[in-house]
């Protein structure tokens, strides 16, 4: 039988999960075992997974879980460098080249396990099947938005929190922004679903938005008008061939630009189209001041759907569902380009 376990979060500031109560019934239904550990962080309790019909199993006992099952989380693993024997399904950050990613990968291979990176989900169009992208356009416009209102009160921006609600984290930013003139903001990405997520954000604050997608970027660059606008919004993924969008030279250009949200939030990527700052921000300390005068910030948060984590698990576990119940064949569909992808990465990768 076909055993999942969905395991605990162990990073902070991390309440999502990757399957809801529903789809957990709906998978058991199917003839395959559904163990969900107890969190003490998660946002949907526990006792809707029991009444799904879930085996419970301790936090963060997934090291000890049965060889044949397949380890479920969202983010990073503790990096305390185990080799992993087990298959594993987390958004691994390990395929572009990043530092972090090869000493995971050289665990996977220590251990004999397999890593099916959620990024790396695809249809037979090479579309991934789910994105928490929406949220993460959604939160990442709120906090580059949290900046700008920081920058206007002579401050910096404190830390962020999660929000029960979308609606709850509206309210929470029209009291910042009260009594301010709406900053300018360009989104550039902004057909895809992190786009989409951003611009809504900014126009439910009745933000005018400069919406730029692979048309306005074909030509490769440089890009002034992006300089032009009190904020910038990238939601385009760090790829070979992306365009640089902000050089190293903006910090000191004359320019608008004093926030720049990067969404994508690749910054030790080879590719990374953002070259004012070179490492993320956290929940504690969102912003990072890359220069003083003119002012620059970057607020670069890999968790960002986490500020939303009801709605962003809900959508992004809804996304998902279809593909895990066709977890017990490994071999070919979504789960077989996963597997070709890590193979072919560790395929020459020695461990010593």
């Amino acid at each position: 039988m076909t055993h999942l376990w969905v395991r605990a979060e162990q990073r902070n500031n991390e309440e999502r999960v990757g399957i809801t109560p529903a789809g957990a019934a709906e998978m058991i239904a199917a003839g395959i075992k559904v163990t969900v550990e107890h969190s003490s962080v998660r946002a949907i309790p526990i006792q809707s997974y029991i009444d799904a019909g879930c085996a419970i199993a301790d936090e963060n006992s997934w090291p000890n879980a049965p060889a044949d099952a397949i380890i479920f989380g969202l983010k990073e693993l503790p990096e305390n460098g185990t080799p992993l024997h087990h298959k594993h399904i987390l958004f691994g950050h390990a395929f572009k080249g990043q530092p972090a990613g090869q000493i995971l990968l050289k665990r996977f291979k220590a251990g004999g396990g397999t890593l099916y990176d959620l990024e790396y989900l695809v249809d037979e169009t090479g579309r991934r099947v789910a994105a928490f992208g929406y949220w993460a356009g959604y939160a990442g416009a709120a906090v580059a938005l949290k900046c700008w209102a920081a920058q206007r009160r002579g401050d910096i921006a404190g830390a962020v929190k999660t929000y029960p609600s979308s609606a709850a984290l509206l309210d929470d930013l029209r009291t910042e922004l009260d009594g301010m003139d709406p900053p300018t903001a360009i989104v550039i990405g902004a057909l895809g679903r992190v786009g989409s997520g951003a611009a809504d954000l900014c126009a439910s604050l009745g933000i005018d938005v400069t919406k730029w997608d692979i048309a306005q970027t074909a030509s490769g660059g440089p890009f002034p008008q992006i300089l032009d606008h009190d904020v910038f919004l990238n939601c385009i993924l760090a790829r070979p061939g992306t365009p640089v969008f902000v050089p190293a030279s903006a910090k000191t250009a004359p320019r608008m630009l004093s926030v720049i949200g990067d969404i994508a939030c690749d910054p030790d990527s080879d590719f990374s189209p953002i070259k004012v700052y070179d490492r993320t921000t956290s929940w504690a300390a969102p912003a990072l001041r890359v220069h003083d005068e003119p002012i620059l910030d970057v607020t670069a948060i890999d968790n960002l759907p986490s500020l939303l984590p009801v709605e962003s698990s809900e959508d992004y576990a809804g996304q998902l569902l279809p593909s895990l119940l066709t977890l017990d064949d490994l071999l070919s569909g979504v789960w077989g380009r996963a597997f070709e992808t890590f193979a072919t990465a560790t395929k020459d990768m020695s461990v010593s």
